[in-house]
Order: C-alpha cells, then sequence, then structure tokens
C-alpha cells in the first residue's frame, strides 16, 4: 500500500475517532445560562436563539433590524427561554459592538455564552478593486468579533464561559467570487486560533469553538448562489443546533457537514485536483 494511500486512511480513522468520542451534548446543562447571540435576526443566528429557547436559556439576541429581533425574542419566549430581550446594533461601527456586550452583561448579570455569528453583506462576484468595501467588511466580520470577545472574556473568565465562532469552510480555502467575505473568515480562524492556544496557555476557564461550515442554505445564502453553483445546501436549522452542540460540550472545532474537514485537508494531498474541483462547481460565463 503506498504511503499516500495510508495517509488518507490514518487521517479518515482519525477523523471518525474523533467524532466516535467526542463529548455527550445534555440539553439540561443549558437551562438558565446567559448567553448573546449575534446576527440573530434571520438564518443560523435566528434559529440557534430558538434552540436555546427550548433548552430554557437566558437570551440577548442583536441584529441590524430592531423590529425583526423584537419577533424573534417574543417567538423565544413562546419556545422556553427563561428571558429573551434584544437589542439593534450596527457591527460596522467601533463603539456598538461594545455597547451590545455591556447590555447583556447589565441585563443578565454576566455571560454563560458569547455566540458571534452576524456577517455584513458582500457582493458575490469577482473582485474589481473595492479596497474600501473589504475594509468595511473586515469591521463588520472581523474586528467587531475580537472587541466583543474582549470586552466579555472577563465575565467568560469569571463563569467558565465559551466563546463560539461562526465561521465558513472559506476561511479554510479559497473559493472564487467572495474574496472580502473569504479574507475576513481567515482572520477568524487565525485570530481565535492563537487565542485558543493562549487561554490554553493560561489554564484559563474559558474555551473557544471554531465552527467550519459549509454551504448552509440560509436565504441569503441562496440568494447569491442560485443557478451559479451545483454545491449542495444544508439545513439552517441542523447548522445551529450543531454549533450550540459544540459551544455546550467545549469542542475546540465543528466541522459542518462532516466531510468539509475532509475537503480542507484535499487542497494539501491535492491541491490542483482541488483547484480544478472548485473553478469547475461554478457557472461562469466571462
Amino acid at each position: 500500500m503506498g504511503t499516500l494511500v495510508k495517509l488518507i486512511l490514518a487521517s479518515v480513522c482519525a477523523f471518525l475517532a474523533v467524532r466516535w468520542t467526542a463529548p455527550r451534548f445534555n440539553e439540561e446543562s443549558l437551562r438558565g445560562v446567559r448567553v448573546l447571540v449575534t446576527g440573530a435576526s434571520t438564518g443560523i443566528g435566528e434559529q440557534m436563539a430558538y434552540h436555546y429557547a427550548r433548552f430554557g436559556a437566558q437570551i440577548i439576541i442583536t441584529a441590524r433590524r430592531e423590529k425583526v429581533l423584537q419577533q424573534v425574542a417574543e417567538e423565544c419566549l413562546t419556545l422556553g427561554a427563561q428571558k429573551a430581550l434584544y437589542i439593534a446594533a450596527d457591527m460596522s461601527s467601533e463603539s456598538e459592538p461594545n455597547k451590545v456586550v455591556e447590555f447583556a452583561l447589565e441585563e443578565l448579570g454576566g455571560l454563560d455564552y458569547l455566540v458571534l455569528n452576524h456577517i455584513g453583506p458582500s457582493p458575490f462576484s469577482m473582485w474589481e478593486g473595492d479596497v474600501d468595501h473589504t475594509k468595511w467588511l473586515m469591521q463588520v466580520n472581523f474586528f467587531s468579533y475580537i472587541q466583543m470577545a474582549w470586552k466579555a472574556m472577563a465575565s467568560l473568565e469569571q463563569n467558565k464561559g465559551s466563546l463560539v465562532i461562526v465561521s465558513s469552510l472559506l476561511g479554510k480555502m479559497s473559493s472564487p467570487f467572495v474574496a472580502p467575505y473569504t479574507s475576513t473568515k481567515y482572520a477568524l480562524n487565525g485570530f481565535f486560533g492563537v487565542l485558543q492556544h493562549e487561554l490554553a496557555m493560561k489554564k484559563s476557564n474559558v474555551s473557544v469553538s471554531l465552527c467550519t461550515l459549509g454551504l448552509i442554505d440560509t436565504e441569503s445564502a441562496m440568494a447569491k448562489v442560485k443557478d451559479i453553483t451545483t454545491i449542495p445546501p444544508y439545513p439552517t436549522k441542523d447548522a445551529a443546533l450543531r454549533i450550540i452542540q459544540t459551544g455546550a460540550t467545549r469542542q475546540l472545532e465543528l466541522f459542518y457537514p462532516w466531510f468539509t474537514q475532509i475537503v480542507t485537508l484535499s487542497k494539501d494531498w491535492f491541491p490542483s485536483v482541488t483547484n480544478y474541483v472548485i473553478q469547475n462547481s461554478y457557472n461562469y460565463n466571462p
């Protein structure tokens, strides 16, 4: 058996072993916990809010649209949340990310989970030199994340809390039409990967979970890729639940769907083949 085949088999076996030995999720562990979820007016963030509500958590949700947030918070109370509050905020602002965390700490008396999920709108198209948009998106998708993480860190440390970072397969491997977005996700993976190391070295009480997602069937994602790609999407509700389970069990990383981990390895094993597959997964006519 060739060395490459042995390496592939060993990697797959190691991956399966990790999946089978992952800590078991206990729904009761989330009853009464204090959670802040960003980007919660729609998509994955909205579904996470509903899952936390069903588990009996105390929830603060944030996004830009106040009326939609109000509706989501009301639904959370209907589903069983012990508390459900909202605060509208624009994460492109340098001050509002901190204000959101301050609001959550004041209203809940502390945080057990900080779930960072928000993203700014970005075109699904070839990059044509719009540096200003890329800078703006870095503030929304990256700098606001590290602002909020630092602002919440003392409370998370005190409560043996968890940071949950929603990232993307596009932060592990490049793909066409999403240069600004991909840049922000690479930045997230790099920064919070370092933070995982540093918190562990300091024997901190805070866990950091990095969640790598493939294509999820959110309304915004489907609108962008309609008639452009053949890549199959996966359900938003299930992705949201898996993110919550990963944070609750304090796992370092989530790959959803599961094969995204194999895909990330393929770019190192077979870079030319991987690039060919990626470039031919889109219907592009110059």
